[in-house]
């Protein structure tokens, strides 16, 4: 009896001094992994911010309240930052860099969660006339790629520290099928009919969709009737048509007319990549571009489009070199830059132009100074114009500049360059639009190790900081609810990507958490291996891969494989 007593007098206490009993005491386990309190919730949605807290339990988000009852085995004070879903860049050139270092350290920590890759030239197939691929990563180890599916697994293998998802590239099928180089030929029935058969593998591996890049493609052919076959077989699987279409100066209203009539003959919706008018002769004539779109939306017609919130582009001298002496590949052309029989010729086509050409050399007012070597060679940082000038030093008679762009392909290959091409008033009308969402056309790049090196753009390491510091904080472009919208759900909808966008239980725990009065990009033109500031953490399938600004060598990242959906 006494020890009953005691018994209820020790439970008394305490209670009364709120000590946990067993039961309490099992109560108070965490039940959650992660919980992030007291943030400005900006859902993705674009609806309207509010405080609140955001739990994770593995990898999924498994509560978004005002207030999220228990504890997590970690919290994040978020008071003063905002708490967003992790960013989608809607367009990339990663698809090696991953390989080289899975830690995406310029991508992540923008934010960044979700890259978009294959851009025409895509990670597979390697088939047909295209011999399979071996890639490198880690420590030396080694993958055969002969499907995008291929691919899909190395990249998990070598570990990423963001997710990746991709399109199959027209490039990749032209060439398994016509061969290398072999842009100018012409696919009979037979070649067609196994140009669809690897669309549709991988259609069915997880391809987004087919990507092209029509601008590097000879003109002396009209792809449509090619693009609608292969973009039929896209329709069936659910998928988009995402096209760098082939002209962004004189010609790009007729441009923009054949891919979207693609896309409308095959039933299938479009994503313009990186919309611009690069061409200083048509410099605010974006508003015809924005009203073709809106006019096709008006329709039914789902297209839209992806910018980069930068004025400058990054292509390539070659790109300088008229299209006839690309025929064969880059073996041909130097062959020819090298025949001084063809020197007139080349000289002629590219000071005067060719119809339906878009020319880099005229697009930016045959201004050598706007163009800034971004490769890795000795003129790496350099405009053109200063190239040419150390060149031709204490040389009498001066060289030809177009001799001396010459002679640099000829000794280098290819040289890359960002060229100053296009208004702020045309970009800022395209990056407002509503269907408009946002990429970088840059890589996962880093500051330091193997992928530190050249001169890149600055869009590879500071795009979505830009468009937070830049256009929402102090141009008042965008409100934050829209861009935040514009690089999350936006980008993940329109790829077909319903399992992450949002900041919504039940929904992949991809998260950025940023100041809204500090985040902004560093990265300049001419020094643009600068990380942005301001976000200070970045989860990936629930998993903190930045944490108080800093990696922690995470790599929780997967290959997003598209779902297919059989029409």
């Amino acid at each position: 009896m006494k020890t009953k007593i005691y018994a209820a007098i020790v439970a008394s206490l305490i209670a009364l001094a709120g000590l946990p009993t067993s039961a309490s005491a099992q109560a108070a386990e965490p039940q959650y992994d992660l919980v992030i309190r007291h943030g400005k919730i900006v859902d993705g949605t674009g609806n309207p911010w509010f405080y609140g807290d955001v739990a994770v339990k593995g990898d999924r988000i498994v509560s978004v309240e005002r207030t999220v009852a228990g504890t997590g085995k970690r919290e994040i004070d978020a008071h003063g930052l905002v708490v967003a879903p992790g960013f989608f860049d809607s367009h990339v050139h990663s698809d090696e860099t991953l390989l080289v270092d899975g830690n995406a350290q310029s991508k992540i920590r923008q934010g960044v969660t979700t890259e978009i890759l294959g851009e025409s030239a895509s990670m597979g197939p390697y088939k047909g006339k295209l011999q399979p691929r071996t890639v490198t990563f880690g420590q030396g180890q080694e993958a055969q790629i002969v499907t995008l599916g291929d691919y899909f697994k190395t990249v998990e293998r070598a570990g990423i520290s963001d997710n990746v998802a991709s399109y199959v590239g027209m490039d990749q099928v032209w060439e398994c099928v016509m061969g290398p180089g072999q842009q100018f030929a012409r696919p009979s029935a037979a070649d067609m009919k196994a140009m669809k058969e690897l669309v549709a593998e991988a259609m069915n591996d997880g391809a987004l969709g087919l990507s092209s890049i029509l601008m590097f493609w000879p003109l002396t052919q009209d792809l449509t009737n090619d693009m609608v076959e292969l973009c039929s077989v896209v329709h069936q699987y659910g998928g988009l048509f995402a096209t760098h279409h082939h002209d962004e100066g004189a010609g790009i209203i007729a441009s923009l007319k054949q891919v979207m009539e693609v896309a409308e003959r095959a039933d299938v919706p479009l994503d313009i990549i990186h919309i611009k008018i690069a061409d200083q002769a048509l410099w605010g004539q974006m508003d015809t571009v924005v009203a073709m779109i809106n006019d096709a939306r008006r329709r039914g017609l789902n297209f839209q489009a992806n910018i980069y919130p930068y004025t400058r582009g990054n292509n390539s001298l070659g790109s300088i070199i008229p299209p006839w002496a690309h025929e064969g590949g880059r073996e041909k052309m130097i062959a020819r830059l090298k025949d001084p029989a063809l020197h007139e010729r080349l000289k002629k086509d590219i000071e005067n132009g060719l119809p339906d050409w878009y020319n880099h050399y005229i697009a930016v007012g045959k201004d050598w100074s706007r163009m800034l070597v971004s490769a890795d060679n000795p003129y790496t940082g350099m405009t053109m114009d200063q190239v040419i000038a150390k060149i031709s030093a204490g040389k009498t008679p001066k060289p030809d500049p177009l001799d001396i762009l010459f002679d640099l392909l000829i000794e280098y290959g290819d040289v890359g360059i960002v060229y100053a091409h296009h208004s702020e008033a045309d970009m800022n009308l395209a990056l407002s639009q509503p269907w408009c969402s946002i990429c970088s056309d840059g890589s996962a790049l880093a500051i330091e190790g193997p992928l530190a090196k050249g001169h890149p753009h600055p869009r590879s390491f500071g795009s979505n900081p830009r468009v937070l510091g830049v256009y929402v904080r102090e141009r008042a472009l965008l409100t934050l609810e829209d861009a935040v919208r514009k690089m999350t759900s936006l980008s993940a909808t329109k790829v077909g990507i319903r399992d992450r966008g949002l900041l919504q239980a039940g929904l992949y725990a991809d998260i950025t958490i940023f100041d809204p009065d500090r985040v902004i990009d560093k990265a300049t033109y001419e020094e643009p291996r600068q990380y942005p500031e301001g976000i200070p953490y970045v989860i990936v399938n629930g998993q903190v891969v930045i944490d108080k600004g800093i990696h922690t060598g995470a790599r929780p990242g997967r290959a997003l494989r598209h779902q297919v959906s059989l029409n």
